[in-house]
This record gives structure tokens, C-alpha cells and sequence, in this order.
């Protein structure tokens, strides 16, 4: 009987020690690679906005993508109250992840964005010709979507109404439906449309889209929930809610 406990013992003991071993080493791989992973997302991001400012090509490796992110593009922050820009929070600030302390967001009641809070501070990006104009605003945009929150940048010309890019980079909707709203066939219908008419938001998504419509874009065929999520954001993020106070004043001008 003895013998059985003690084997038994034994047999436990072997396991414990195994998972904790193994814990351990998981545990370490993971600190070990968040440096690396925090880096890969950094520079996923300068990529996505390079592709809304129309510069991604400029860029073939990493590298690159840090030397023309760092000489053509610069980050600023807004207070989207009032439309001025504010030095930035604090020095890991993140507008979404700002969202969640009540200390930097705001309630947002009576839309349907699909969150109910977003940072006070927004970021927006300046992008700059040769000259060092300014030639290219790309503003961060979220909403929901069919089955969760939809990411990405729209981007404006200098007029702060001429929509150049609208780029998703993060979303889970259906692929062949409202994943579609990557396909750079359905992107292109974006480039010159109007953000604004007679100083209103006046951008939409819509099934039937006459010829020479600067207001409207085709919606998603067979994703009307993920259309109307993105009309749904634009206006929201185009109005006084957004960034409409920050686009009325085009402080990049001055």
C-alpha cells in the first residue's frame, strides 16, 4: 500500500514539476517577445498610414517605412471639444486605449457607432510634401460593423472635405462579404468623394449609386449591415462628435 502511495506521490510530483517547467518557459517567451511584438504592431500601423497618405510606395522594406513614416508624416493631437490641438497626454498615450479610463473619454450617447465612449484626444496625422506642406490629413476611424468594431483611417486632402483613402486595416466581417471592404477595387471608389455638402455631413453608403455622385459610395453587395456601419462611422467621426470642430478650423494651414 505504501509502495502505491509513494509511486503515486511520485507520478504527481513529475506533473507539477513538468507544468510548472513549462509555465516558466511559455511565461518567458512571451515577456521575451513583446518587445518584438510591440515593434511589428508599431510598424504595421506607420504602414497603414503611409497607404491612407498614398506614400506606401516610397517604401519596399522596414526600414523604409520608418525613414519616410518619420519625414513625411507627423502625429499631432486634438482635442475634439474644441478642434485645437493639445500636447499629447502622456508618453504611451493611445486614443483607443485611452477610451477606457473615464479620466481621457467622454460618454457617446444617441449613435450608433457601437461604443460608448471615446478618447477626449484624438490623433490625427499630418502628412507633408517635399516642401513640407501639408498636402494630406489622415484621421483614425472606428465603428461597428456586422460582428465587432471596424478600424481604420480616412484620409482627407488639405481641404479637410476631399476624401483621398478610407483604409481598414482591422475587423473580424465575413470574408467575400463585408471583409470586402479591403478589396482595393471597392477602396478606389473612395478617391474624390465629398465629405461634406453646404457645410453638413453629406457621405454615404448606398445600394444604387448614380454616375457622378461626389456624395455617395456603392454599398457592399450582400454586407448591408457592415454598409451601413461604415456610412455610420464616417458621419459620426465627420460631425462636431468627431473631428468636425478640428476639420472647420484647418489649423494645418496656418
Amino acid at each position: 500500500m505504501s509502495a502505491k502511495k509513494e509511486t503515486l506521490g511520485k507520478t504527481i510530483g513529475v506533473v507539477v514539476a513538468v507544468c510548472l517547467a513549462c509555465s516558466i518557459v511559455v511565461s518567458s517567451a512571451a515577456v521575451g517577445l513583446r518587445s518584438l511584438q510591440d515593434t511589428n504592431a508599431a510598424l504595421d500601423k506607420k504602414s497603414n498610414i503611409l497607404t491612407a497618405a498614398g506614400l506606401i510606395e516610397l517604401a519596399t522594406n522596414k526600414s523604409e517605412i520608418d525613414d519616410v513614416y518619420n519625414t513625411r508624416v507627423e502625429e499631432k493631437f486634438v482635442d475634439l471639444s474644441t478642434g485645437q490641438y493639445v500636447d499629447k497626454p502622456y508618453d504611451t498615450y493611445d486614443m483607443y486605449k485611452a477610451a477606457k479610463n473615464p479620466d481621457y473619454a467622454v460618454s457617446v450617447e444617441g449613435s450608433n457607432v457601437g461604443f460608448l465612449r471615446r478618447s477626449s484626444v484624438a490623433s490625427v496625422y499630418h502628412v507633408k510634401n517635399e516642401q513640407g506642406d501639408v498636402n494630406r490629413i489622415i484621421l483614425p476611424v472606428h465603428g461597428s460593423g456586422l460582428w465587432d468594431i471596424m478600424y481604420g483611417f480616412l484620409a482627407l486632402d488639405n481641404d479637410g472635405e476631399t476624401i483621398r483613402e478610407l483604409i481598414y486595416y482591422q475587423h473580424k466581417e465575413t470574408p467575400g462579404l463585408g471583409g470586402e471592404i479591403q478589396n482595393p477595387d471597392w477602396q478606389k471608389k473612395w478617391d474624390g468623394k465629398q465629405l461634406y455638402k453646404n457645410g453638413e455631413v453629406a457621405i454615404s453608403v448606398d445600394k444604387s449609386v448614380k454616375p457622378g455622385d461626389q456624395y455617395a459610395v456603392d454599398a457592399l453587395s450582400g454586407a448591408t449591415l457592415t454598409s451601413n456601419g461604415v456610412e455610420n462611422t464616417l458621419q459620426y467621426w465627420a460631425s462636431e462628435n468627431g473631428y468636425g470642430n478640428y476639420l472647420k478650423r484647418q489649423s494645418w494651414k496656418s
